[in-house]
């Protein structure tokens, strides 16, 4: 099937979901580009793409052809892709053992910075506030380079969700300039919640205060604080270093005993 017309309503459809509205209340949204259709075909949440009249994609989902000129019509970068797809959004749940907060972050590339450094430093679960910025905003999408299909992703109330983790045995850090400990000195901690704040405002008080431990990254006086993804993306990655180092001394204790 080839679309040539600006009116057909499958384009109409698509370009609505360019809003949270209309994306929410048809659990859709779009990706753009070979890397991201590749990334949601691996989970099965790719339902049907649009593509460039004379090319094609190797999936088996429905398969709409356009022109160029719907094509530049539908898309949401200042280059049009040569093809576009429509996935349904994920339904996940809170689990796993080292799980990341975002209390209100609301830029769509610092979300997007996040999500893609949870996945690289084995995150599970990234839970989120009802006032962070849309996961599925299109720059959220494509800042996230796909990693949003690869970790689970819930929106809920924060301070309840933090009873409930203490609970059951998690140990809640919070990042804290002024007054955390260096986030290096945090290890072997095996089931914990780090919560990253807002970009300007930091973390809100009420959920600061439900926290174990604040934690801070050293750094040069010069500099009062870091973009949120990138700070995220450090304190993620020091968490992770007691994860890689206790997997080494598994994987080697279970070769030698193997060996032997």
């Amino acid at each position: 099937m080839l679309i040539t017309s600006l009116d057909n309503s499958k384009i109409k459809d698509i370009i609505k979901l360019n809003s949270s509205k209309y994306r929410k209340e048809g659990s859709l949204f779009i990706v753009e580009g070979y890397h991201l259709i590749e990334e949601a075909y691996k989970v099965n949440l790719l339902l049907e793409v649009f593509i460039l009249d004379g090319k094609d994609v190797p999936y088996e989902v429905e398969k709409t052809y356009v022109t160029e000129s719907v094509m530049k019509k539908i898309t949401a970068l200042e280059s049009y892709s040569e093809v576009i797809g429509i996935c349904k959004m994920k339904e996940d749940k809170i689990s796993g053992s080292h799980i990341l907060m975002l209390d209100n972050i609301q830029d769509p590339g610092n979300l997007g910075t996040i999500i893609r450094s949870a996945v690289a430093f084995n995150i599970d679960t990234i839970v989120m506030s009802y006032d962070t910025v849309d996961i599925y905003n299109p720059k959220v999408v494509r800042a996230s380079q796909g990693m949003l299909f690869h970790v689970n992703l819930v929106k809920t109330d924060l301070m309840k969700t933090i009873n409930d983790l203490k609970e059951n045995g998690y140990k809640i850090y919070s990042t804290d300039v002024e007054n955390g400990i260096e986030i290096n000195k945090v290890k072997n901690v095996d089931k914990y919640v780090i919560i990253i704040g807002n970009e300007g405002n930091g973390i809100k008080k009420e959920i600061l205060s439900m926290t174990d431990e604040k934690v801070c990254i050293e750094m040069n006086n010069k500099c009062e604080s870091l973009n949120a993804g990138v700070a995220a993306s450090i304190i993620l990655y020091e968490l992770s270093r007691w994860y890689f180092v206790k997997n080494r001394i598994i994987y080697r204790n279970t070769w030698i005993k193997g060996w032997n």
